[in-house]
């Protein structure tokens, strides 16, 4: 690859990886999947940069042991799903502009996406094909 291009590459790697993991930076305090921007981001930008890989191979590891917990607990699991739940409800509420504190449109939209991400991932978690990737998970980190 010519050497300009390798920087216009490094370089839309570089603005959208930092967007994405500035964009999920927010949103951990803000309501909205940001850990899931954050570690989008970090997957982005360990493609050019060998800094980003250490923090996103933590970022995998407490995806997985999440996983892992809403896995194995049948309460989590059922807490889980009662948050997904509240989280789509709350976020449709917004989206059709029911006046709730700190929830707009644009809040609403990141909530049912949160929601429905978390429901995914719990029901997921809890397929047959979930129980052998977590714990083919578990068993690749104990080498």
């Amino acid at each position: 690859m010519p050497r300009s291009a390798q920087a216009v590459k490094k370089t839309a790697v570089t603005v959208a990886g930092g967007a994405l993991t500035l964009a999920g930076a927010a949103l951990l305090v803000l309501p909205g999947p940001g850990f899931v921007l954050v570690a989008a981001g970090l997957a982005v930008l360990a493609t050019q940069y060998a800094w980003a890989r250490r923090p996103l191979r933590r970022a995998q590891r407490e995806a997985w042991r999440g996983v892992d917990e809403v896995g194995r607990s049948r309460w989590r699991a059922v807490l889980s799903v009662v948050s997904a739940v509240a989280l789509v409800v709350v976020g449709a509420l917004g989206l059709a502009g029911v006046p709730l504190p700190l929830v707009g449109p644009l809040t609403g939209g990141f909530l049912v996406l949160s929601g429905l991400f978390l429901g995914a991932v719990v029901a997921w978690a809890n397929t047959e094909r979930g129980r052998r990737a977590r714990a083919a998970h578990r068993a690749r980190r104990r080498r």
